[in-house]
């Protein structure tokens, strides 16, 4: 059976996923097998996984991070927010339907079997196994039938390190209330703590280090830098969205959505040095970019009304008029045909039926049998500006409810207006640069001044770094005796 440790956090987006893919890589580098688990995860941005399971991104990245195949016993259960207060529930990788938090809280002690099968299975194939917890551990409202954070770490026995986000403020505050909050044998399973994303002179912060630890009693295990790291985000926390870039030699426009979903779509156009990639929300953002992406979502009906009271439909449709390079993913896909239609409620969104974009020969109907697989091939038969596309090799996944009425390729369009329910259509060696080349071409500018580039080398790069500045923050010493039961 393999060895464990767990990392949990003082809340959400405290650092819990990459510290997690900074230790699995660290283990993997030091000759151990490791796999990453999460028994709870809710987040939009989802992966559909070799035998059609949908799991969450995070798990992905760190199982990337581990050099593994994705699994969905990784992630077992994962809710994906249909509303403020209902999620769709998936359960090793398949929907078990819709559920508002009550009725989903009421019934998880059901799931449990499913959770402990999946760790289980993982645990007897691998040395070591990497738990993400979720949220905080302190949440007080939320500690029956826990198997996420602590009741997870008593049912597999697993030693915890405690992370606090100093980026935030109050790092001192949020670690020693987090243990503070915890019952005598939880506190006992915390075995340290863990200073993240921290910037600055470390000597200035040694005192309040020092008095954490008398007033914890434990040892601070580490303080990481904040990683200047380029690895996908798992959901709307991701600073992408607010990040003020400026507009680079070719510009990038993603509507973000009010229910963006897999936006990782996008993560290649990010990498090359004189492309700008912006999350925009308004007409005013908008401006002429040289592409505009429209994302997938958890719910097409509801967006692409916010998108037509938004002033962003007419904006789209002006600048597809102008000539600019339009493609839709998934829901965006979908938002750019002739309609959508809804008439068993399946998005829960109040509306049956929308006309969409008008750009592309499609009509969609919202079914209740979900699409979920991967899928590859090879482009063909493509016209207009993205022509040169035909030939290349894809490779993604699909994940939606709805289905076009006929039989349709993997990339349909022409002109200047495309669409896909490919997710990551534009990671496979080759697509986006012969994209950005064909807006380079049809602007007049140099393609070479993009440069080359390669992702898998570059995702594999960024893993390193991340293992580095992990290595560099923790104790690795007194890591692997608490994993060793020895601290």
């Amino acid at each position: 059976m393999a060895l464990n440790i767990m990392l949990q956090g003082t809340m959400s987006n405290a650092g819990k996923s990459l510290l997690s893919a900074g230790l699995c890589r660290i283990f993997r580098q030091d000759g151990y097998r490791v796999a990453p688990f999460k028994s709870q995860n809710m987040a939009l941005n989802s992966f559909i996984t070799k035998d059609g399971g949908e799991m969450g991104r995070a798990q992905v990245v760190q199982a990337e991070a581990c050099g593994l195949e994705p699994d969905v016993r990784m992630n077992p259960i994962l809710l994906k927010p249909t509303t403020d207060v209902g999620s769709q529930v998936i359960v090793n990788g398949q929907v078990r339907g819709n559920m508002r938090a009550m009725e989903y809280y009421a019934k998880k002690r059901e799931f449990l079997p499913d959770v402990m099968r999946a760790y289980e299975s993982l645990a007897l194939e691998n040395d070591v196994i990497v738990i993400e917890g979720a949220g905080s551990p302190a949440e007080i409202n939320l500690k029956q039938d826990d198997f996420v954070n602590m009741g997870l770490a008593k049912l597999v026995d697993a030693p915890v390190l405690l992370i606090g986000d100093i980026d935030r403020g109050g790092v001192f505050a949020q670690l020693f209330g987090t243990i503070a909050l915890l019952e005598p044998d939880e506190r006992a399973r915390v075995k340290g703590t863990i200073i993240n994303k921290f910037r600055g002179d470390r000597t200035i912060l040694e005192p309040g280090l020092r008095q954490l630890e008398a007033l914890c009693g434990v040892p601070v295990a580490g303080v990481v830098p904040y990683a200047q790291v380029d690895i996908d985000d798992e959901d709307s926390l991701s600073a992408r969205f607010t990040r003020n870039t400026a507009r680079k030699l070719l510009d990038v426009a993603v509507i973000r959505l009010p229910r963006i979903s897999n936006f990782t779509d996008f993560s290649p156009f990010e990498r090359y040095e004189n492309v700008s990639l912006r999350y925009i929300e308004s007409v005013r953002d908008l401006g002429a970019p040289d592409l505009i992406l429209l994302p997938g979502t958890k719910s097409t009906i509801a967006d692409l009304q916010w998108l037509r009271e938004s002033g962003l439909e007419a904006a789209i449709l002006k600048e597809a008029a102008r000539g600019t390079l339009i493609f839709g993913v998934c829901g965006g896909y979908q938002m750019l045909g002739r309609s959508v239609c809804d008439p068993d409620g399946v998005e829960a969104a109040g509306v049956t039926e929308l006309r969409g974009l008008g750009l592309l020969p499609v009509d969609t109907v919202f079914h209740g049998q979900k699409v979920q697989r991967q899928t590859s091939g090879r482009f063909s038969g493509i016209s207009g500006l993205l022509a040169s596309l035909s030939g290349l090799s894809y490779e993604g996944y699909e994940i939606h409810m709805g289905r076009s009425e006929q039989a349709l390729p993997p990339l349909i369009g022409s002109g200047n207006v495309y669409g896909s329910y490919v997710h990551g259509i534009f990671d496979a060696p080759g697509i986006a640069d012969t994209v950005l080349t064909a807006i380079c071409r049809m602007r007049g500018l140099d393609p070479a001044a993009l440069g080359a580039f390669d992702l898998r080398e570059y995702k594999e790069r960024q893993y390193d770094l991340l293992a580095d500045t992990v290595r560099a923050g923790l104790d690795m010493d007194f890591v692997y005796r608490v994993l060793r039961r020895e601290a």
